[in-house]
């Protein structure tokens, strides 16, 4: 989801543009891409239920961790804001560092040990 997430954002921000999201803390991200990385996540989570019949709740519970994963990025970049710093490598030139890409994982990671917590989750084991 974080992948679908983040290449849906990636195409339909910079395709269709339109009002940024956030644009003092991460001012290339816009609507049109924080929507379309839902819809991606979506039509993931749809996709892997017709294949798998994992069944139907898996669609919001996909657009739930892009909700999350988007969080992540938005959590990290807050933070660098405050410290002053651009990226958080160099390491990886031109994508903000090593971090950029973990820090949606991190929030969906997180998200999903916080329901594996307070639900009971079936074959989902942390």
């Amino acid at each position: 989801m974080v992948v679908a997430t983040d290449v849906g954002g990636y195409f339909a921000g910079r395709l269709i543009g339109g009002p940024k999201f956030w644009p003092l803390v991460s001012p290339k991200k816009t609507w049109a891409g924080t929507v379309a990385g839902w819809i991606l996540a979506a039509a993931v989570g749809l996709a892997f239920d017709l294949f798998t019949r994992v069944g139907p709740e898996i669609v919001p519970l996909s657009v739930l961790l892009s909700i999350a994963s988007q969080w992540g990025d938005i959590s990290k970049s807050v933070l660098k804001r405050r410290m002053g710093v651009k990226d958080s490598s160099n390491l990886i030139p031109g994508h903000g560092g090593m971090l950029d890409r973990f820090d949606a994982m991190l929030g969906a990671s997180l998200f999903m040990l916080a329901l594996n917590l307070l639900f009971d989750m079936p074959g989902l084991v942390f």
